[in-house]
């Protein structure tokens, strides 16, 4: 029967590759979303991949969302911490609110999705939790001092589990991508990115996301079952740890 793996923010972007990723690769595949419904359903339509909507930041509500998952399709197998956002400002114009929603999503919404299965995860002895943190987070960035604390987070957040997770065959770890492709970086302006993005990145081009899947995809199997509290960095070469 076919491991269960659930993704958060995984129907766009980054997270739509990795839910199609693990479905390709034989994962009974959930994708959570948070608000765009229309997007969420173009794209159970297109892949054929179970989508389910929840906030994140809400214990209560990941808690009934895997219950919902589970029930669907079993036991949660594989989990792939996705989902974030931003809320940029320079420091001096950041408010109190701004850091709050990023810190309750990229942070606190890895402890709300991974707490509800990981005793589910213990009692199996086999689990496999993957963080997706940002390059943002290893080296920092001007005007992201939320979205940098955040995922800067979840790298400890993920060395710290690991070791927890070691002796009942669960494995956690993180994948700090760099520049990607996606929707969102695509829409930059593209003189911003030929000449202020791109000669940053030594490979001389953006990531795709389905790189980003590729990692994730190794990082569930049975082969990465040696592989712990470890970081991928996925960055063409603009930043080495």
């Amino acid at each position: 029967m076919a491991r269960v793996a659930l993704v958060t923010g995984g129907t766009r972007g980054i997270g739509a590759a990795i839910s199609v990723g693990l479905k390709t690769a034989g994962y009974a595949v959930a994708a959570n979303y948070a608000g765009n419904d229309e997007r969420a359903k173009a794209f159970e339509a297109e892949t054929g991949i179970a989508v389910f909507k929840w906030d994140v930041s809400s214990y209560d509500a990941c808690r009934d969302g895997i219950a919902a998952v589970e029930a669907k399709l079993g036991p949660v197998e594989v989990l792939v911490n996705n989902a974030g956002i931003t809320r940029d400002a320079m420091f001096h114009k950041m408010t109190p609110q701004m850091w709050g929603e990023v810190i309750d999503t990229n942070l606190t919404g890895l402890f709300n999705m991974t707490h509800p299965v990981w005793t589910g995860m213990r009692d199996r002895n086999f689990g496999r939790i993957i963080n997706i943190s940002s390059i943002n987070g290893q080296k920092g960035q001007m005007g992201q001092a939320n979205y940098s604390a955040a995922k800067a987070g979840d790298l400890g957040f993920t060395k710290a589990l690991a070791q927890e997770g070691a002796a009942k065959g669960i494995t956690v770890n993180a994948i700090c991508p760099g520049y990607i492709g996606t929707e969102m970086v695509r829409a930059i302006p593209e003189k911003v990115l030929s000449e202020r993005i791109i000669p940053q990145i030594p490979v001389g081009r953006l990531g795709e996301p389905e790189e980003i899947a590729r990692c994730v995809v190794f990082l569930a199997s049975d082969d990465a079952g040696f592989i712990t509290g470890s970081t991928i960095s996925a960055n063409g070469g603009q930043f080495f740890v």
